[in-house]
């Protein structure tokens, strides 16, 4: 073997050593690098799981201080999915199976049926609804919920549903409270002059729709003035004479079923408003029970006070109420100048009035 064939054969070795060293360090550079991008990354995925728990407890936080809850419907198998204030708000544990059917019984009645109504309308108009109600939770306490929803399509076709619900009890709690106070007298529990005057003028109360029916059509207002009342005041004091009134309320409010609106709408003076569906015997009769349920004693302090009352009716001819007052005052008038504790009827003449038999009773 020549020399120089001897040094290609001994210098092979020594140069593939020296690649495989090369190629070790290339890969060790490699991995280091992946290892350092996989760090990086990993930085990152954690950056963002926390800055995510975060909003998570944030939203948790929020939800629960303004009692709002995220809820999901697949609408084809109607399961459910809540988030913790939803149960909370239902009272069912947190994480425990729901069943839309036994939620639904959570509803009244008459909130189902326009529950179903105006969510089955969205799923069709593929778009979403908002509605206030009231529940029964399952633990048996009232409560109101704002329900918002939105329809989820795929492909044009609605395959979910979802939304937020919150707890508006404190809400519609205030709002009644304002309501009272600003529709309700306070002494004796009966709607007041405003409210009264809102109804003849042809104000639906609060949530009350007749169909069919105008919104200000109204059938007759009776007046009734108590006799004597002055008397109890004058001898007996303002006290007294309260108390009598709050009695004087509580017997007038049993005529709430069969009227539109019980009112105290001045010192001793009332008022009651009657759909255009009561009948004018009716209305005579109850202003005749009215005469005699006054007649009774109220009992205050152990005393047996006698007060009594008078009563004027004036009937609407086309379900407007807003010149009835007037001619119901007519009547009342004529009822105390006809001796008091009696019943009369305005019969469509300015200042004049008929007792329920027909005599006649002049205001002047």
């Amino acid at each position: 073997m020549s020399h120089a064939t001897h040094l290609k054969l001994t210098e092979a070795p020594a140069a593939d050593a020296r690649l495989a060293v090369a190629s070790a360090a290339c890969s060790k550079a490699r991995i280091a690098r992946m290892e350092a991008r996989i760090d990086e990354q990993q930085a990152v995925i954690a950056r963002l799981e926390a800055e995510l728990a975060h909003s998570r407890k944030v939203f948790d936080r929020a939800s629960e201080a303004a009692q709002i809850g995220v809820w999901e419907c697949e609408l084809a198998d109607s399961s459910l999915r809540w988030t913790d204030v939803v149960y909370d708000i239902f009272e069912l544990p947190r994480g425990s199976a729901l069943d839309r059917g036994r939620t639904l019984e959570c509803y009244p009645q008459a909130t189902r049926e326009a529950l179903e109504r105006i969510r089955s309308k969205a799923i069709e108009d593929r778009s979403g609804f908002c509605l206030d109600a009231e529940i029964v939770t399952m633990r048996g306490n009232r409560r109101w919920i704002r329900i918002t929803a939105s329809v989820e399509c795929v492909d044009g076709e609605p395959v979910r549903i979802f939304g937020m619900k919150q707890d508006i009890t404190a809400e519609k709690t205030a709002a009644l409270r304002l309501r009272t106070m600003a529709e309700f007298d306070s002494l004796t529990g009966l709607a007041n002059r405003s409210r009264f005057q809102a109804v003849i003028g042809g104000v639906a109360a609060e949530g009350v729709e007749a169909e069919g029916v105008a919104a200000s059509a109204v059938g007759a207002v009776m007046l009734i003035d108590l006799d004597r009342f002055k008397d109890v005041n004058d001898d007996l004091g303002h006290i007294v004479g309260d108390d009598c009134l709050k009695e004087v309320g509580r017997r007038l409010a049993l005529l709430r079923s069969r009227s539109d609106c019980v009112a105290r709408i001045g010192g001793d003076e009332f008022a009651v408003v009657f759909g255009p569906q009561t009948a004018h015997a009716a209305a005579l009769r109850l202003g005749a029970a009215v005469v005699r349920l006054m007649e009774r004693p109220i009992l205050v302090a152990g005393r047996r006070i006698h007060i009594g009352a008078s009563v004027g009716i004036a009937f609407s001819q086309d379900g407007r109420g807003d010149a009835l007052y007037g001619h119901a005052d007519t009547a009342l008038y004529a009822a105390k100048a006809a001796g008091r504790g009696t019943v009369r009827v305005f019969d469509g003449k300015v200042g004049d009035a008929v007792s329920p038999s027909g005599k006649g009773e002049s205001r002047g």
